[in-house]
């Protein structure tokens, strides 16, 4: 069972990207949100510091945590879940990027309007380079040009997921959630214990607004007790609480029996064929585990590649591409049993449970599904 925390920070957050900074004046840019993977490693080095664990010997493999594993072979405990979020009352509420296949337009009086895109198949005559049978179209009487920096609020990511077209309402702009600050910092001489002359560079520090954090689900791992940890670069103090959140479930009964779906990336996808599924073949045809059907389209924004930082090793981890979380898929003809939906749902979009064990358990490859 999945059970979340509240991670709120207490300081600045440096988020940094795969950006190198550090030169004499360089700059270095915050990514937001950040990987899943940030909030992985700030809690299972909690978790190790909590439980008195020899902290270079785990690093180089020697001394397996019951719920850690080693870094090389993870155990049990896993992200499952990593997403922006605000304190709402006694509660919180997950935030979440605009899906791909939601556009939102200014009026000229100054009102957002939602569009959704709509799969169609291209007229005779019209050539594209994708290789499905349906192209994602927004329908409309002019151009305009998209907002950004918009976020959906809770009731807005279920009313997605139910199928319904969020309001202008359910949005809330970034300027309500952060905002970015400058920081100058000045590279050191470790043999002398001094600042370098001539080397200072500048890099992106991130402000959240007094109610915003991030809601994490993990599994694998005994209860969590209200902590202060380290999260992102430099180890900036953090405070974590457990929290009774829940996430929105789409009626899985329904998208057995409707044979449909959109399937909705909620982290990003690091996927052996670029932007294509796992498991789904040149002809389009899926098949994860017991659940089966036909892609027949995707909007998908430009990759992202996702890197990091190697503590145990002491070396940058390996890039990759990666499909961005909010990337929508539309799946045709399913052949599932509601119960087969939930257990993808569950396990992510991986081939096998041995495929890449350090990236699977940060919290890639997780999605949800939503009608359509």
């Amino acid at each position: 069972m999945t059970a979340y925390v509240f991670i709120q920070p207490l300081d600045v957050l440096l988020l940094r990207g795969n950006r190198l900074f550090g030169a004499p004046g360089s700059y270095g840019e915050s990514l937001i949100p950040p990987w899943p993977s940030a909030a992985a490693g700030a809690i299972r080095a909690h978790i190790l510091t909590r439980d008195g664990s020899d902290l270079p010997a785990f690093a180089a493999g020697q001394t397996p945590h019951p719920e850690l594993g080693t870094p090389a072979q993870p155990g049990a405990f896993a992200v499952t879940d990593f997403q922006l979020a605000r304190q709402v009352g006694g509660h919180q509420e997950s935030l979440h990027p605009l899906p791909a296949d939601l556009v939102v337009t200014r009026r000229d009086t100054g009102d957002l309007v939602i569009h959704t895109l709509k799969p169609h198949q291209p007229a005779t005559g019209i050539a594209s380079s994708s290789v499905l049978a349906s192209l994602p179209v927004l329908a409309g009487p002019m151009r305009a040009k998209p907002v950004t920096g918009l976020w959906l609020t809770d009731a807005g990511w279920r009313a997605y997921l139910a199928g319904q077209l969020p309001t202008p309402g359910q949005c809330l702009d970034t300027s309500h959630l952060w905002r970015l600050e400058a920081r100058v910092g000045v590279g050191l001489d470790l043999a002398r214990g001094r600042a370098e002359d001539g080397k200072l560079f500048t890099a992106q520090a991130v402000a959240f607004a007094p109610d915003v954090g991030f809601l994490t689900g993990i599994t694998g791992t005994s209860a969590l007790a209200a902590a202060t940890i380290r999260l992102g670069g430099d180890g900036r103090g953090a405070h974590m609480t457990p929290s009774a959140y829940r996430p929105p479930q789409t009626d899985l009964r329904v998208i057995a029996n409707q044979r449909r779906a959109r399937l909705v990336l909620t982290a990003p996808g690091l996927f052996t064929d670029g932007w294509r599924l796992p498991g789904v073949d040149a002809s389009g045809h899926f098949q994860l585990g017991a659940v089966r059907g036909r892609l027949t389209c995707a909007a998908v924004p430009r990759y992202e590649v996702v890197s990091g930082w190697d503590l145990a090793r002491g070396r940058p981890k390996t890039a990759q591409r990666a499909a961005p979380a909010g990337s929508v898929y539309w799946l045709e003809d399913l052949e599932a049993e509601a119960s087969d939906l939930d257990k993808l749902v569950a396990t992510g979009l991986w081939r096998a449970a041995e495929e890449n064990p350090p990236r699977r358990v940060e919290g890639f490859n997780r999605f949800t599904f939503a009608m359509y």
